[in-house]
């Protein structure tokens, strides 16, 4: 099996894109978590196209557990004051050390030169990496690879850097719970920071939506740009043959287009989050729970004695977790309190900012008990006079939606299901979870306007629309406007 040695040219990149680390040791963010020993072979806990050797470098977190680590020898360590810093070995000495230890592990042929040969793709065995999150869902899927005969590798994705209110990293549980399961399933594994890309790409897109008064779902784009981009990039530099993760969904292929089908359970379904990911990245993935029950992957974690069987499953936007959402929020964006009043005007309270709210919600209004005794609900917002309109009654017709405006549509297929001005029928979801709405709609170029068979209720500016036929995900866009939205 052949592999390539690292690119001395490529030292600069590979330490500040594509660092890996065990928990927070990275040289440039968190040098005083851990303590390092060393054995005597060259060792680092950087990854470049490098081969999994079964050796490990002893590292102890900051509660002094120790934790193992692969290490590639092309690499050599070096001890500074209590900073990890990292150069890359050139030359002859480069290739001694590799020859000396892959003849220690014959299965590994190191190449001559900075470009090693292409692994075979697809076959009945092959190199997979799985993303894991540390929850049941992605440890399983890594379990049935394996035991399906494939080279799995475990990579735990680090794309939030902050420590909670105990001064502890938020990623540390979720990271120490994909190295128990990859040691019980018997797969190497290896965590992967992209919070540099997910700041830029996913986390400053959501200022921006709630600057502008809409209430953006994060986990979209972060499909699009991390898990099935960056991240995907990086299994390819793994030579990965597939990427799998533990999303709910399936795949088809048919005449070499790749289609996402719903999953089999229905209430867990997350075609909705995936809609924008397109061809390249479907003819990679793998979904391997996609055709099973939560209660099935619970069991067949529980029957492999995996440590995670039990694990509440996560919710929420993933890099608020448990925090409170407006303090989270006014943290990044200030918040510009204003009257609150009813669809004829009058003022019944105050808001604290209108991006702490969203359309349909009922909950922290502050002003239950006024009125005519009925429960308040966000029915719209004037940003123009920085006002949230509130209505009493959960039925309130300035509620619901005949048909909504779509915008940035993104086609699975690479192309649209119909020509412009061409009506055609669809299925609707309009959040996570919901039951799919019959629908009509017709493309005008980069956006669409879709008809629902019934009203829909609290159609928010900002949230995926996403459109399917059958069991097959079409694609979608970004709600715009909605009839009757004030």
């Amino acid at each position: 099996m052949a592999w390539r040695r690292a690119l001395s040219t490529k030292t600069e990149y590979l330490i500040r894109d594509i660092g890996m680390y065990v928990g927070k040791t990275f040289v440039t963010q968190y040098p005083k978590r851990l303590s390092w020993t060393y054995r005597s072979a060259p060792q680092s806990d950087i990854f470049v196209n490098t081969p999994l050797l079964t050796g490990f470098v002893q590292t102890r977190d900051m509660r002094g557990n120790a934790l193992p680590q692969p290490f590639h020898p092309e690499f050599e360590s070096i001890h500074r004051t209590g900073v990890q810093a990292v150069k890359i070995l050139d030359g002859r000495q480069a290739n001694e050390d590799l020859y000396r230890i892959c003849l220690l592990w014959s299965e590994w042929i190191p190449i001559d030169g900075d470009r090693g040969q292409p692994r075979a793709k697809g076959g009945t065995n092959m190199r997979i990496v799985v993303g894991m999150s540390g929850g049941v869902d992605s440890s399983v899927a890594a379990l049935l690879l394996k035991r399906a005969g494939h080279e799995v590798i475990g990579v735990f994705m680090n794309n939030w850097e902050e420590e909670d209110e105990n001064g502890v990293c938020t990623s540390e549980r979720d990271w120490a719970d994909v190295r128990a399961v990859c040691a019980r399933i018997g797969i190497p594994y290896y965590s992967v920071n992209f919070a540099r890309e997910y700041y830029e790409r996913v986390f400053t897109h959501f200022l921006d939506e709630y600057r502008r008064g809409r209430t953006p779902n994060p986990d979209v784009l972060c499909n699009r740009e991390i898990k099935f981009s960056a991240f995907l990039r990086f299994a390819e530099e793994l030579g990965a043959d597939k990427l799998a993760t533990g999303h709910f969904a399936r795949i088809g292929e048919a005449g070499g287009e790749y289609t996402l089908l719903r999953a089999a359970d229905e209430n867990k379904d997350q075609t909705y989050f995936l809609y924008q990911i397109g061809q390249e990245a479907l003819s990679m993935a793998m979904f391997p729970v996609g055709g099973l029950t939560k209660p099935e992957i619970r069991a067949i974690a529980r029957e492999a004695g995996l440590p995670v069987s039990g694990k509440k499953d996560s919710t929420g936007v993933c890099f608020i977790g448990e925090r409170n959402f407006k303090k989270f929020l006014s943290g990044y964006l200030p918040a510009q309190p204003g009257e609150m009043v009813t669809p004829e005007g009058k003022v019944v309270g105050r808001h604290d900012g209108l991006m702490y709210y969203t359309l349909g919600q009922r909950r922290g209004l502050g002003i239950g008990g006024s009125g005519d005794g009925r429960r308040w609900f966000v029915v719209g917002k004037d940003l123009a006079n920085n006002r949230l309109v509130v209505q009493q009654g959960e039925d309130s017709p300035l509620l619901y939606s005949t048909s909504c405006e779509i915008d940035d549509l993104r086609w699975l297929s690479g192309h649209a299901p119909a020509t412009d001005g061409e009506e055609f029928a669809c299925m609707a979801r309009l959040r996570h979870r919901q039951p799919l709405q019959a629908a009509r709609a017709v493309i005008h170029g980069g956006t669409a306007r879709i008809v629902f068979d019934a009203p829909q209720r609290a159609v928010t500016p900002g949230q995926a629309t996403v459109l399917y036929q059958g069991e097959v995900c079409l694609g979608g866009g970004t709600t715009v406007s909605a009839s009757g939205a004030i």
